[in-house]
């Protein structure tokens, strides 16, 4: 009987974590394991690229800007810019709310470059994905629309890409014009993505008096939506104080209804009257920010009336992200 061969078995190939490729959840594992991917190293990058980052726009200026950009206003741009500067052709990089078509960056024809922010997103870091769609517009073509993609893990974030002394100034618009600087020449698809965009856009303006807060017309009432940078907790305390003591309002037949969280940050609400337009606000809004900060600056322990007050308030709390 002969004898059986002894086996060897071969030297799988040294890897280290940080040179594993990304490949199909259900192809083999580049590290040679001989699991699938999905059930190998494919986990923890999957966990890196779900896991929700609770503060996206921290560290950036303009970060209440950010959120209002992202969640209240339907149209508006606001100028980026890079740390080093603009790329050879590339004239200028522009952040807006949406584009056409729900591109997620287009590369013009003259290179600059458009990056849209209200675009559902891959994973649970909004910065990272829109850095990884602005690095692809500005390798793109001009003319070319970029599509969304599964961000790298360890990819770069906007921190990363935008200069931290950079300015970050939102121009509201009533309506999606700038998607097309020759609108006679627009294609027919984005000419009736355009009038659709126009059409379901709220009226909303930025008030210029105060910081992030945002006025906007809807067909029953007005409101403004207010992001401020202020710990949750430190906030809904000032706002039960001035609410306890009937100094939460913005004038007559204004009504501070609640807030909701976005992106780590907290929003108030109030609701308007119809007749009440954003010029009709300006002053009221500087006098309760007045307000605001003294609250903000008491540490005394809430009065049985504000801490009802707060209660009502954070019953009246709905969280966007």
């Amino acid at each position: 009987m002969a004898k059986k061969r002894a086996q060897t078995k071969a030297k799988r190939p040294q890897i280290t974590d940080g040179e594993i490729p990304v490949v199909g959840a259900r192809e083999p594992c580049p590290c040679g394991s001989g699991r699938r991917y999905k059930a190998c190293h494919g986990r923890a990058a999957a966990q890196a690229v779900t896991e929700l980052v609770q503060r996206p726009f921290e560290g950036l200026p303009g970060e209440c800007d950010w959120v209002a950009l992202r969640e209240l206003v339907p149209a508006a741009t606001a100028e980026l810019t890079l740390k080093g500067g603009l790329p050879e052709g590339v004239p200028s990089v522009t952040l807006a709310t949406v584009l056409p078509m729900a591109w997620p960056a287009l590369r013009r024809d003259d290179g600059s470059v458009l990056l849209g922010l209200q675009n559902d997103t891959a994973s649970g870091d909004i910065s990272r994905d829109l850095a990884d769609t602005l690095q692809q517009a500005l390798a793109a073509q001009p003319g070319t629309p970029v599509q969304g993609r599964r961000a790298p893990a360890d990819g770069p974030r906007l921190q990363d890409l935008l200069d931290p002394e950079g300015t970050f100034e939102p121009v509201v618009h009533s309506g999606f014009e700038f998607w097309v600087p020759d609108a006679e020449n627009a294609t027919a698809e984005v000419t009736a993505s355009l009038e659709r965009a126009n059409a379901a856009a709220i009226p909303t303006v930025k008030l210029t008096g105060v910081d992030s807060a945002y006025w906007c017309e809807t067909p029953e009432k007005n409101h403004l939506r207010w992001v401020m940078p202020h710990p949750e907790e430190q906030l809904l305390d000032a706002l039960a104080r001035l609410h306890a003591a009937g100094t939460s309002g913005l004038g007559e037949g204004t009504r501070l209804v609640g807030s909701f969280r976005a992106h780590g940050l907290t929003v108030p609400v109030w609701d308007l009257p119809s007749g009440v337009g954003a010029e009709d606000v300006e002053k009221p809004a500087a006098e309760f920010a007045e307000r605001l900060a003294a609250a903000l600056a008491t540490d005394a322990p809430l009065t049985p009336d504000e801490r009802r007050a707060r209660g009502g308030l954070t019953n009246r709390q709905v969280t966007l992200s």
